[in-house]
């Protein structure tokens, strides 16, 4: 009897393991083409970068390699804390933005979908990641583009920055997705 219970309970450990080291099928098939999405809706909600703004506009704040630094991190778990920051910063008031509101209501409701999914994909949706470099610097970027926000008192030129930024920052999350997520 005792040998059932021990074979039974390394069944069990066996299968858990095989199962949480599995990627997410969310993250493998939909997350990708919900991130091209979010880079169109971005791109045609407001078009071109106004001109009046040309003078607030700002260096490029993302930083390219955030990404490359990412090795050894779940999939899931990068993209769960980079769409966390995504919707947080639009759910500021944009009541100065000049955007298409039924292209900026998408692009949320996109950015939202991705969060929604990307935490039943990370273990009970707790969002905790290793705190190496790549989160911290991520989390410095996101609280710069806050203090873009807040400096310019959420102006229209400085949701204009900030939608430039995210923009780029979604181009760069699509090669992490794309050299990272195997079909």
């Amino acid at each position: 009897m005792a040998v059932l219970k021990w074979l039974s309970i390394c069944l069990t450990l066996f299968c858990q393991g095989t199962v949480a080291s599995k990627p997410c099928r969310w993250t493998q098939f939909r997350l990708g083409k919900l991130n091209d999405v979010s880079i169109g809706l971005l791109s045609d909600m407001g078009g071109l970068f106004p001109l009046m703004c040309a003078e607030e506009n700002v260096e490029q704040m993302f930083p390219e390699d955030l990404y490359k630094n990412t090795e050894g991190e779940d999939v899931s778990v990068v993209a769960l804390e980079a769409m966390r920051y995504v919707e947080q910063l639009y759910n500021n008031s944009l009541t100065s933005a000049t955007w298409s509101k039924t292209k900026l209501n998408m692009f949320q409701n996109v950015i939202y979908r991705q969060v929604q999914n990307l935490e039943l994909c990370v273990v009970g949706g707790v969002w905790e990641s290793s705190g190496d470099g790549w989160s911290v610097t991520l989390k410095t970027y996101f609280n710069k583009l806050n203090t873009v926000l807040k400096e310019k008192e959420h102006s229209a030129c400085a949701w204009e920055i900030v939608r430039k930024e995210i923009r780029e920052n979604l181009v760069q999350f699509k090669k992490f997705i794309d050299s990272r997520v195997k079909l």
